[in-house]
């Protein structure tokens, strides 16, 4: 095999792998765009819960009962 065809060979199995990475990074973008809204609705949710509960705040500083 000579030195070009040796070249061209890398080459394509190296094309194939961006090719392939950018396919996954592509699926990856699309992933975390729907986990970010996912949150971000439950995240709402929490606060609306919060509100519908009352105003209550939780504080943290406090010993918890049983000490």
């Amino acid at each position: 095999m000579t030195t070009r065809e040796t070249l061209e060979e890398k080459i394509a199995h190296l094309t194939r792998s961006v090719d392939d990475l950018s396919d996954i990074v592509a699926r990856q973008d699309k992933e975390l765009a729907l986990l970010t809204r996912r949150v971000a609705l439950l995240i709402e949710r929490e606060m609306s819960r919060d509100q519908d509960v009352g105003n209550s705040v939780a504080f943290t500083d406090q010993r918890p009962p049983h000490w």
